[in-house]
């Protein structure tokens, strides 16, 4: 095609393959040369709107046209070539398969940005918040039904009948959903859990089974949960949805705590829970509606004991505001004198 417009490039390139090596350099430049003015264009009229979705578009699409374009160069050079039949068309369907994945991963990314875009800004006008994990579940579903597209394409492009495949698997539909049904199990009680709102991303919960830690990411077949220790738990959505879950973080990040304590016998209760209700409120992340209080339970065994109960303002500080209350209401009871008694057995020896 090159030689059309060109044939004194033939006359001075004699060699079929350092032509075919030329021809790719001076197109991939030109065609680098005219994305980088179609960006510059795009960037001047992106600068002007308010919002930076457009820009974001820009960045992520840089490199499958890039990429596009040296594929398109390639196709052009092979034409230099002398090939056999069957070397060309295989040639053409690789280069033409590359294409299909190239504008399948383009489309994919112009639609999710799109979509997530307009549902965040859908969320804001509505004032209410974003859910990541429905923003996850929507990727996900896309992201497949955009990989059978591009592999149903890639398989025409190969001389692949699609309707006979397409009515072997209607065919085979019934066994393949019976392999398939722990998948697709998964797949609806992941769908279930976030359209119920019991959990979402960022969520803090105690399974039945002692599992507990915040979840990371609610997918199509499993949910991670990482633990405070960095471990990172992976749990099939249908456990998930069948098992009795304890979400610390609903109804509310604020979460009550209790401190049991107890004292000597002798001691002033109602200067014991003044002392302790003091210190209470000097806790940094406790909160002032509902106020802490103190309890005196029971006169135990060998003390008098008591539950100190406070509130704070999000179950992520809970084991610092416990490690406070402790700290506090033990050198502030020591600091009045006030005995905080140990189980202790004592032993009498009777002589005859």
């Amino acid at each position: 095609m090159i030689m059309e417009f060109f044939p004194w490039i033939a006359q001075y390139l004699p060699n079929q393959y350092f032509r075919a090596v030329i021809v790719l350099l001076v197109l991939f430049i030109v065609f680098r040369l005219l994305l980088a003015l179609f960006q510059k264009f795009f960037m001047k009229l992106a600068s002007k709107t308010k919002t930076d979705v457009d820009d974001i578009l820009l960045e992520k699409s840089a490199a499958p046209l890039n990429f596009m374009a040296f594929i398109l160069s390639v196709r052009f050079a092979i034409e230099e070539l002398v090939l056999s039949e069957s070397t060309a068309l295989n040639s053409e369907r690789v280069i033409y398969s590359l294409l299909v994945i190239s504008i399948g991963y383009l489309i994919f990314t112009f639609v999710n940005i799109a979509l997530v875009f307009a549902w965040r800004n859908l969320a804001r006008k509505t004032k209410v918040k974003v859910n990541e994990s429905v923003t996850g579940l929507v990727h996900e579903t896309l992201r497949v039904m955009l990989i059978i597209l591009v592999l149903l394409y890639i398989l025409d492009i190969w001389g692949v009948e699609i309707v006979p495949v397409l009515g072997a698997l209607g065919v085979a539909g019934l066994a393949v959903a019976l392999a398939l049904q722990p998948v697709l199990s998964n797949i609806f009680s992941g769908i279930s859990v976030v359209m119920d709102k019991s959990v979402k991303v960022g969520d803090w919960i105690i399974m039945d089974n002692g599992t507990w830690g915040v979840i990371s990411k609610i997918g199509i077949r499993s949910t991670r949960v990482k633990t405070f220790d960095n471990d990172m738990v992976i749990i099939p959505n249908t456990k998930l949805a069948d098992s009795d879950i304890r979400n610390v973080s609903l109804p509310e990040p604020k979460v009550r705590k209790t401190i049991p304590f107890g004292v000597a016998y002798g001691s002033n209760v109602d200067e014991v829970k003044k002392i302790v209700l003091a210190e209470l409120k000097k806790i940094k992340h406790v909160v002032k509606n509902p106020e802490p209080y103190v309890r005196f339970l029971e006169m135990g065994e060998s003390s008098l004991n008591f539950k100190a109960f406070f509130y704070i303002d999000s179950y992520e500080n809970g084991y610092a505001s416990v490690d406070e209350a402790n700290t506090r209401i033990y050198n502030a009871l020591n600091k009045a004198e006030i005995t905080i008694p140990f189980p202790q057995m004592d032993v009498h020896l009777k002589k005859d």
